[in-house]
């Protein structure tokens, strides 16, 4: 979960920035894409990247497993940085070019440290995703590769245990801290945006 979250925050983020910079057209068209897999129930993505691996012959296992967690967590990253991307001053990245620095550079330095609230708000949202899944986990792992619900689905099958109460109780204690984090976090740069605004 947290491998599948960190990587899908990075490819994420710099999908953002890349929709973030097309043209009104093109970005209304990639942004319906990136909707499908919020609006797909999570059969449909488990069996269609299922069906994906299997008829491109990629092993089922940690990999297969791993790609599909970065795949129906990409959008929620996205979602979440592109609102930042969006309250930004066009000007700051202009007026770091002027003054001598790389595109590179002044993306790191400037536009970065902007949308770190969003990144992490994405991070955590995909991290919790992970954590909680079990329908595309168990379409798209192997033998001898298992998440803590599917862990948990096995457990319940051979019958009520202690162990299960015990996982059910750390995996819904884990969602519950990270949304209660991420609710927090919106609240609080929504606050921080007021008092800006108000200043001004």
């Amino acid at each position: 979960a947290l491998l599948s979250s960190v990587m899908a925050t990075i490819i994420g983020t710099t999908a953002a920035i890349g929709i973030h910079n097309m043209k009104k057209l093109k970005k209304k068209l990639v942004m319906n894409l990136t909707y499908i897999p919020v609006v797909n129930p999570d059969i449909v993505t488990g069996l269609s990247l299922m069906l994906l691996f299997v008829f491109t012959k990629f092993p089922l296992g940690l990999f297969s497993l791993l790609l599909a967690h970065i795949t129906f967590n990409l959008p929620y990253v996205i979602l979440s940085v592109l609102p930042k991307l969006k309250q930004l001053d066009k000007n700051l990245y202009e007026a770091a070019l002027d003054l001598g620095a790389s595109p590179l550079h002044a993306y790191h330095k400037v536009i970065l440290p902007e949308i770190m609230p969003g990144i992490i708000t994405g991070m955590l949202l995909a991290f919790t995703l992970s954590v909680d899944d079990f329908v595309i986990s168990f379409f798209t792992t192997g033998s001898g590769v298992s998440t803590l619900s599917i862990i948990i689905y096995s457990m319940a099958r051979r019958g009520i245990n202690p162990k299960i109460n015990a996982l059910s109780t750390l995996l819904f204690l884990t969602v519950l801290l990270l949304l209660i984090i991420v609710n927090l976090r919106t609240s609080g740069n929504g606050a921080n945006k007021k008092r800006s605004d108000l200043k001004w």
